[in-house]
């Protein structure tokens, strides 16, 4: 028998029993600490209760805080079911939010979660979709005081508590407050030793303050914590593998990459993203990737035309640059020169970031540092409008050095590369 009640925050809710409440419950755990499980136990929750509003917000918002586009699209069939349900006042305005992701309106989305949390400081589950839409869309400060005016209303005592730490110490260290984010970091893990959020939080930092030691031992030490059913253990990876390449480790990297990020291990976008910003690095750095690049490319080949997201195709460049697959990297050259025309969230961003970010990176691939180091160097202003954190923006900070240092150097560039391209890699990675 469906009820309505409140869940473990004191937040209202509709349409639940209490056993489809205990499954949301550890749904939203698990959402929150970035953990694997969280798809079944709300599976649970509306087998239970196929009339919980929030079950349905929590499935729909797991699909929604996605870059892949498939994904996104799934979430449509659940805002159609959970719209049609009685709800709170609370739960419209999440359903608002999914309406306005749905319709590519990430800022409306934003604004419709800020508007809820302002009367409901505790509804952690806006506060995590708010926070993952500031990350996507580079909001910088957003991030940082959108967690920050929530964390008075929360203690120690609430469940959840630990995730909204983690938040912070992600915003925090976005931000360059490196001392306080590290801080919170060990907060959130002190509540709960298994958040592999502030695992990654703390990684960030090893990284932004170049204690790439630290960052070896610290995920190393910890790999159980976020190494083992979480959504994150591929990215920390792709973590510890920069900070052996900060070593002048290039084979650790690599061997990383061959185990987490090669071909046959993932297909999900957040790991293709990792494994092209990896071997480019690796090319910088003087390592050669060899065949890895072309099996990389082979599956960013069919999200040519996704048209979704501007982070995307600047990965997606790398890889077809890496492989000197050509074709492909022309194809979404035109594919990002139609986009740049549409009055979409990807048109904008395309237009301002995307389409010139690919093109530097194909020119830098080709050998034409003069262009590529013209379409870079106009970028940094508003680079963190492409979404990611600054660790992965950093691909753009590195291959303007390497073209610059080429222009700087020829002579230098002719007697390593010769002149004729190494095989399996980029002349430009050489």
């Amino acid at each position: 028998m469906s009820t309505s009640g409140l869940d473990s925050r004191g937040c209202r809710i509709t349409g639940a029993t209490s056993a489809s409440l205990i499954a949301f419950e550890r749904a939203l755990a698990a959402f929150q600490n970035w953990r694997a499980g969280a798809d079944a136990e709300v599976d649970i929750a509306l087998h239970e209760a196929p009339d919980f509003v929030m079950a349905h917000v929590l499935r729909a918002w797991l699909f929604l805080c996605s870059r892949d586009p498939q994904r996104v699209r799934l979430a449509r069939p659940l805002f159609a079911i959970a719209a049609g349900l009685p709800s709170t006042l609370r739960e419209q305005r999440h359903l608002t939010a999914i309406a306005a992701v749905l319709g590519d309106d990430y800022e409306g989305a934003k604004s419709a979660l800020g508007a809820l949390l302002k009367l409901h400081p505790r509804d952690v589950l806006a506060l995590q979709v708010a926070h993952a839409l500031d990350h996507v869309t580079g909001d910088l400060a957003a991030m940082r005081e959108r967690v920050s005016a929530a964390l008075p209303h929360w203690s120690y005592s609430m469940p959840g508590y630990h995730a909204v730490l983690a938040m912070h110490a992600f915003a925090l260290e976005e931000c360059g407050e490196y001392g306080r984010a590290e801080d919170a970091a060990h907060a959130a893990l002190n509540a709960n030793a298994l958040n592999a959020r502030a695992h990654h939080a703390l990684a960030h930092v090893f990284e932004m303050t170049d204690r790439f030691d630290e960052g070896v031992q610290w995920l190393n030490g910890h790999v159980d914590a976020w190494g083992k059913d979480t959504v994150v253990a591929t990215h920390c990876q792709w973590h510890l593998a920069l900070f052996h390449l900060a070593r002048g480790e290039c084979d650790a990297a690599l061997a990383l990459y061959d185990r987490h990020m090669g071909a046959g291990q993932s297909s999900d976008i957040a790991d293709l993203i990792d494994g092209a910003a990896l071997l480019w690095r690796v090319g910088l750095a003087g390592g050669d990737p060899g065949a890895r690049w072309v099996e990389l490319a082979q599956a960013w080949a069919p999200r040519i035309d996704d048209g979704f997201c501007s982070f995307n195709d600047l990965h997606a460049a790398l890889a077809f640059v890496g492989a000197r697959d050509w074709d492909s990297a022309r194809r979404l050259e035109q594919s990002l020169a139609r986009a740049q025309q549409l009055p979409t969230r990807h048109g904008e961003t395309t237009r301002q970031l995307g389409l010139a970010s690919c093109r530097a990176m194909i020119a830098f691939g080709a050998g034409n540092d003069a262009l590529a180091i013209t379409l870079l160097a106009s970028l940094p202003l508003m680079a963190h409008r492409l979404g990611g954190s600054h660790a992965q923006r950093d691909v753009l900070h590195l291959t303007l050095q390497r073209a610059i240092d080429r222009m700087r150097r020829p002579a230098r560039r002719l007697h390593r590369v010769g002149p004729a391209t190494m095989p399996g890699a980029p002349e430009a990675l050489a």
